[in-house]
């Protein structure tokens, strides 16, 4: 495949690197996405399975649920994408990733300053006290586990729907888009508000950014540029172009 050129003289002269990554991206080490139609979420209602009202209603269902996600994310790794956004860090003043998904493969390729969106499904903690709950998930009885202080249900990490983005994260996401010199949208469909809007953060702050994503989604349209590659080809090609430009390769 062939990487646009502007790619390359942008990065040449960036010093701020933002990532933001959605569910193509875990896809592509084989971790469904809830669109795909026979996906982790085809089978159930996301109300039944994401949400407090869904916990509360049926603990045990939801986590089975999450236990058989963990499971899965276990059994994958990151890909050449993740790989080549972590080693940017090498070679740029400052390398953010912003990412939607909740099974830290970003921190796994070795991504430092990483943003969760939408929490985690790797971490636990107490659904009433909200004591974080520091055992492996994976060595327990498939009974959902209680707190040790106060006996709530333990639940996953994860933003639910209903429930606010960790502000933190979304704060210190917005000051990073703002400040980029270049945006990479990675595996997102653009779809997920308020995550969907930080690529025009970006860019009406001046940022360049592109797309990596084989399809056609709902931000193609608004950006400088789209690879309809996805990001284990794409994201390696580009660093490899630029790293050949720069005479480090």
């Amino acid at each position: 495949m062939e990487i646009p050129k502007i790619i390359i003289d942008k990065l040449k002269i960036a010093k701020n690197i933002v990532i933001l990554s959605g569910a193509g991206m875990s896809a592509e080490s084989g971790v469904s996405t809830f669109r795909d139609p026979d996906g982790l979420w085809a089978k159930f209602s996301p109300t039944e399975l994401a949400s407090m009202d869904g916990f509360m209603s049926n603990p045990q269902l939801v986590w089975d649920w999450y236990s058989m996600r963990l499971n899965v994310i276990n059994n994958v790794s990151p890909n050449n994408g993740h790989k080549a956004v972590a080693e940017m860090e090498k070679y740029f003043d400052d390398v953010t990733v912003i990412t939607q998904n909740v099974d830290k493969l970003h921190q796994r390729a070795g991504s430092k300053k990483v943003y969760e969106l939408h929490g985690n499904i790797v971490e636990n903690y107490c659904s009433k006290c909200h004591e974080p709950f520091t055992k492996s998930i994976l060595e327990l009885d498939k009974e959902i586990p209680k707190c040790e202080h106060c006996g709530g249900y333990i639940r996953p990490a994860v933003v639910w729907f209903g429930e606010e983005l960790p502000q933190k994260a979304f704060k210190e996401s917005v000051i990073a888009s703002q400040k980029a010199d270049i945006m990479f949208v990675i595996g997102t469909s653009g779809e997920v508000y308020p995550a969907a809007q930080l690529p025009f953060n970006a860019k009406n702050s001046g940022a360049f950014v592109v797309e990596i994503n084989p399809n056609h989604t709902a931000l193609s349209q608004y950006l400088d540029i789209s690879i309809h590659e996805p990001s284990g080809v794409a994201m390696p090609k580009i660093l490899e172009n630029y790293l050949i430009e720069r005479g480090r390769k």
